[in-house]
Order: structure tokens, then C-alpha cells, then sequence
């Protein structure tokens, strides 16, 4: 197995997640292109019921395989893993069948008794095939994080990614004379291939690992497993009600707006497309940095997990202390540049600057949100994912609340549900950083944090000015291009000043360990 250290193995992910975050764009790109804000509304009503299926039916395993497999290849016990995997295996696919059925059946309700409009059905339906694909992919990126291997998992996004956008114009541009809501489906269709190409990739390597044998005692691994249930039932449940309570919310975050917004005097076309321009424009922007916090969680749990076993505090400590401060860093950056150049940025991307008043709102308490994952990491690895699940439930409370509140107010409307996921982001956030505080009592170095403010401060300042005063084109690709790269450079160079990436942290990623070895 091809283990790799906490930078080294976040960097794959890193590299990964920002190719499928530049894939991802041009595939809403061209799904908004075709569908325009309608069919990306009625999209975006369907993805929340797929986050809550593939939430129920992966059931927390793959953090609970992770950290699991972390602390046996710890301990040198292959029998333990071959175990976890024959158990994971067979709960994953229990659920996938019960939830696949499920979803068949219940789509026509919940699309016209929930989301009140009834051609969400469509894409609903479109979603079933992916859960049986999702629940076996799920088990196999548990068992790479875990052997801390990730390659696998990040050449497989990059790869679901790739098929996705290859697929998503055919799709969409196939079903569209039928109508919009089919469209949606077609966009919901390429994804299912998408994770297809992922899962057949993973299967590809995994036949190569040594315990892939697991296959061959698995009736043995399965009656023996009890112990081995109730150790990954003991970490993945917490884990799923942590998920759960984030995909129910988003489940019912549609529901709530479209029925909020008809008590606000709104009709249910124009609420489609205002949260159209809300779920489907502003909030995949503002999610940009969310690959970096993903790599960074992901890598956190098995390489905590391994020093907790190993009684390694100091490790831990450091672990976290990076993370946090990659995530200040790469958040920071995301806010400079979509608080100031949100209008061009969603005219380039979308011909529309409609959803620029939704950035401008979200993105000075985003940064909150950057935060979140590797937090949440911190706490599953320490055997705090109880702890994790009610922060979760309490933000998700805060923000169904809030949205009844102001939403409904017609002085707020849309903007009431953007207020209301501020508030909730931050909620999250601060719980989970006093939990994390209570449990390691780490050193906060307020200096660090106080710099990147400055930082954030001094680079708006610029982008202001140079969006302004400044012109390098009559071209606005090459305007916005030319103001984000100064404002970028700025960034980094700062940011170096400041010393909040360490020149040691620099030296040991892949790239720069090569260019010194020549």
C-alpha cells in the first residue's frame, strides 16, 4: 500500500479538487447556458433529496472506515481490516437496495406535495440508479483515506468529473425539446455515469491492494464481524447524524423557501428562479475553496486517528493548527476576489450579474465556513462526533428558523434566506471551535489571524481601486483576469511577508521536494 504523510497525501486531493472545481464550473456553465435559471431551480430542488439519500445509504462508513483502517494499519492487523471492509461492504449494500426502492416510489410525493412543484419529479427519478454506485464507492474511498493512499480517491474525482462534463451538454441538450424539467433529469443522468466511470476506476486499483483478497473469507469476516459493526456503528452513526441533519436541512431548505416566499406574496415560477440564482449562482462561487477544506478534512481524520493511537498530542496539535490556517488563507483569498469582482465573474460565467446582491451578502461570513470541515475532522477523530452532530442540528435549527422568520417578511424575501445562512454558518462554526478547544485545549495564535485580516483588508482595498481607476482592456474577460491576477499576486506576496505559510510546509509538497532533489 502507498501510504503517504498528512501534506503530501492532502496535496493529491488539493491538486484533484481544484480540477474538478474548474470541471464543476463549466458544467454548470453549460447546464445554465441550456436550462437557464428555471431549469437550474428545478435542479437544484431535486440535488438536496440525492445529498440526503447518499447521507443515509453511505451512513457515515467512509469516516468510520478511515479512521478504523488508520488505527489498524497502526497496530499491523490486516485480519481487522479485511473485517471492516466485509462489514462495510454488506451494510452498504443493504441500504443502497431499501434506499434505491424508496426513492422510486416516493418521488411523485415528494414532488408535488414538498417541493410544490411537481415536475421535480423528473429528476428525482433520475437520481435512483446512483445510490448503489455512491454506496460501494463510499467503502472503497473509506479504505484508500485510511491507508492514507490519496490517489486513488483523487485521480476518481477528477475522472466522475471529467465523464460528468463530457456527457451533461448531450444530456441536457437531448431532453430539453421535451421540456425543462427533463432537462434537469438529463443533467442528473450524466452525473449517474459520472460516478459510474469513479467507481470502476476505484475497483480497478483496489484489485491490486493486498487486502482486496478480503473477498474470499468474507462469510467468515461477516459472522465474526459483531465487534467490528459495533465499532464503525459507533463512530458512523454520530457521523450520519451530523451528515443527516446538514442533508435533511438542505432537503428542507427548498421546501421552506418556495413555502415561505408564497406567504411573502411570491409566485412559485418567480421563487424557482430567485432560488435559482441563489443555490444554483451564487453559492457554487462562494463554495470554490471548499476542495481545499475537503482535502484538508479528509487527510486530518486518518492521520489524526493514527496519532491518537499512537498517543501523539503533539502531532495532533500541529495538524490542526495547519489546517486551520489553510483554510484562513484559501478563504481569505475567495472572499477578496468575489466581494469585489462578483458582477463580472457571473456576467463571464452565466451572462447574468443577477445573483451578485446574494455574493455580497454571503461572502463576508463565509470565511466562517471554510473553517467547518477541517473542525469537524478534528472532532470525528477524536471520538467527538456526538459533539459534532449537535452543533450540526442546532446551525440547521438556526437557519429553518431564521428563514421562517425573514423570508416570509416581504422587506427580506430571498435576501431573508441568505441572511439566514450566515447566521447558521456562523453558529456551526463557533460550536464546533469550543468543542475542538474544550477537548485539546491548543494554542491560539491570534497574531496569525490578525495578519490575514490585515491581508483581506489591504487586497479589497486594491481590487476596489483597480475595478475603479485601472483599465487593461475593453475586454471584460481580460479586465476581470488581469484585476484578479494583480489582486491575486498581492495575496500571495503578503501572505509570505506575513509568514503564515511556513517556508518548511513550502519544501515538502511533491513539486518543490522534486526541484530541490535535481
Amino acid at each position: 500500500m502507498s501510504k503517504q504523510t498528512f501534506l503530501r497525501g492532502t496535496f493529491f486531493l488539493l491538486i484533484a479538487g481544484l480540477i474538478t472545481r474548474i470541471l464543476g464550473f463549466f458544467n454548470r456553465i453549460v447546464v445554465a447556458r441550456i436550462m437557464g435559471e428555471e431549469g437550474v431551480g428545478l435542479y437544484m430542488m431535486a440535488v438536496p433529496t440525492l445529498f440526503l439519500v447518499m447521507t443515509l445509504t453511505q451512513l457515515g462508513l467512509p469516516i468510520a472506515i478511515s479512521k478504523l483502517i488508520a488505527e489498524a494499519v497502526a497496530q499491523q492487523r490486516k485480519d481487522r481490516i479485511k473485517k471492516i471492509l466485509a462489514v462495510s461492504m454488506t451494510i452498504t449494500g443493504i441500504l443502497s437496495i431499501i434506499f434505491t426502492t424508496a426513492m422510486i416510489f416516493l418521488s411523485p410525493y415528494i414532488a408535488k406535495n414538498l417541493l410544490t412543484d411537481a415536475r421535480t419529479m423528473y429528476p428525482l427519478f433520475a437520481i435512483a440508479p446512483v445510490v448503489p454506485i455512491i454506496a460501494i464507492s463510499s467503502v472503497l474511498r473509506g479504505y484508500f483515506q485510511g491507508v492514507q493512499n490519496m490517489r486513488p480517491s483523487s485521480f476518481s474525482q477528477v475522472i466522475e468529473q471529467t465523464v460528468r462534463i463530457v456527457l451533461v451538454a448531450v444530456c441536457t441538450k437531448t431532453f430539453l425539446p421535451y421540456g425543462v424539467e427533463f432537462a434537469a433529469s438529463g443533467a442528473i443522468i450524466s452525473a449517474v455515469f459520472g460516478e459510474l466511470a469513479s467507481l470502476v476506476y476505484m475497483l480497478y486499483v483496489f484489485r491490486k491492494e493486498k487486502n482486496a483478497k478480503f473477498i474470499t473469507g468474507f462469510r467468515s469476516n461477516i459472522k465474526d464481524g459483531k465487534k467490528t459493526l459495533s465499532d464503525l456503528l459507533s463512530i458512523a452513526l454520530p457521523t450520519t447524524g451530523s451528515r443527516l441533519i446538514g442533508s435533511i436541512s438542505m432537503f428542507l431548505e427548498p421546501i421552506v423557501v418556495s413555502q415561505s416566499l408564497a406567504i411573502a406574496g411570491v409566485t412559485a415560477i418567480a421563487a424557482t428562479k430567485q432560488y435559482g440564482l441563489l443555490s444554483g449562482y451564487a453559492l457554487p462561487l462562494l463554495l470554490l475553496p471548499a476542495f481545499i477544506t475537503y482535502a484538508l478534512s479528509t487527510s486530518l481524520v486518518p492521520a489524526i486517528s493514527e496519532a491518537m493511537a499512537k498517543k501523539d498530542r503533539i502531532t495532533v496539535e500541529r495538524r490542526l493548527q495547519q489546517s486551520l490556517r489553510y483554510s484562513m488563507i484559501a478563504g481569505g483569498w475567495s472572499v477578496v476576489i468575489l466581494y469585489v469582482f462578483a458582477s463580472p465573474i457571473l456576467t463571464l460565467m452565466y451572462k447574468s450579474d443577477q445573483a451578485t446582491p446574494f455574493i455580497l451578502l454571503l461572502a463576508p461570513c463565509f470565511i466562517f465556513y471554510y473553517f467547518q470541515g477541517p473542525l469537524q475532522a478534528v472532532l470525528q477523530a477524536l471520538n467527538l462526533a456526538n459533539s459534532a452532530m449537535i452543533n450540526s442540528f442546532v446551525g440547521s435549527v438556526v437557519k429553518i428558523a431564521c428563514i421562517l422568520l425573514l423570508a416570509t417578511n416581504p422587506k427580506f424575501g430571498i435576501n431573508g434566506v441568505a441572511l439566514a445562512m450566515n447566521i447558521s454558518i456562523v453558529t456551526i462554526t463557533v460550536l464546533h471551535f469550543f468543542t475542538v478547544l474544550k477537548a485539546i485545549q491548543f494554542t491560539i495564535y491570534l497574531k496569525d489571524y490578525v495578519y490575514c485580516l490585515i491581508v483581506l483588508g489591504a487586497c479589497i482595498y486594491l481590487g476596489n481601486f483597480i475595478k475603479h481607476y485601472v483599465v487593461f482592456s475593453s475586454s471584460l474577460l481580460v479586465q476581470t483576469l488581469s484585476s484578479i491576477s494583480i489582486v491575486t499576486l498581492m495575496y500571495i506576496l503578503l501572505i509570505l511577508l506575513f509568514n503564515l505559510i511556513k517556508k518548511d510546509e513550502i519544501i515538502r509538497l511533491p513539486f518543490f521536494k522534486k526541484i530541490i532533489t535535481r
